[in-house]
C-alpha cells in the first residue's frame, strides 16, 4: 500500500513527463514566493543518490542534495503555477534565504540534541 504525503507534488517538465518532487521549503522575497523543492530519486537510484558519475570526484557537493526554486505565480482563482526564475541574482537571493533558514534549523536541533542530553545527565552531583 503507498502512503500520501501531502508534500510530495507531481510536476510536468518540458518534456510532458512527470517528475515527483519534495516539497521542502516556501519562500516570501520580494512580494513574491518561491517554492523550494526536492527531486525524488526512484528506488532503483538510490544507491546512486548524491554521487558524481566521476569516482574520482573530490568535489564538496557531491553529497549534498540538489534542490529547485521555482516561483509561484497565481493563475486566477486560487490556482497557482510554478514557472522557472530567468533572473540569476534572484534565484541567488532566494537560495541564500533557504540556507540561512537551514543552517539555522541545524543549529536549533543541535541545541536541542544537546539540552536533551544535559537533562538525561542531570548534574551528577548529590550533596
Amino acid at each position: 500500500m503507498s502512503e500520501e504525503r501531502d508534500d510530495i507534488i507531481i510536476l510536468i517538465d518540458e518534456n510532458g513527463d512527470e517528475v515527483e518532487v519534495e516539497h521542502i521549503d516556501t519562500i516570501e522575497y520580494n512580494n513574491n514566493e518561491y517554492v523550494v523543492l526536492l527531486p525524488r530519486e526512484d528506488d532503483d537510484n538510490d544507491d546512486e543518490a548524491g554521487e558524481c558519475e566521476d569516482e574520482d570526484c573530490d568535489c564538496d557537493d557531491c553529497d549534498e542534495e540538489e534542490v529547485v526554486i521555482l516561483k509561484i505565480e497565481k493563475t486566477g482563482g486560487e490556482e497557482e503555477s510554478f514557472v522557472a526564475i530567468e533572473d540569476e541574482d534572484e534565484q541567488n537571493a532566494v537560495f541564500e534565504i533557504f540556507t540561512q533558514r537551514m543552517e539555522e534549523m541545524e543549529y536549533d536541533e543541535d541545541d536541542e540534541d544537546e539540552d536533551d542530553e544535559d537533562s538525561e545527565d542531570g548534574d551528577g552531583e548529590d550533596e
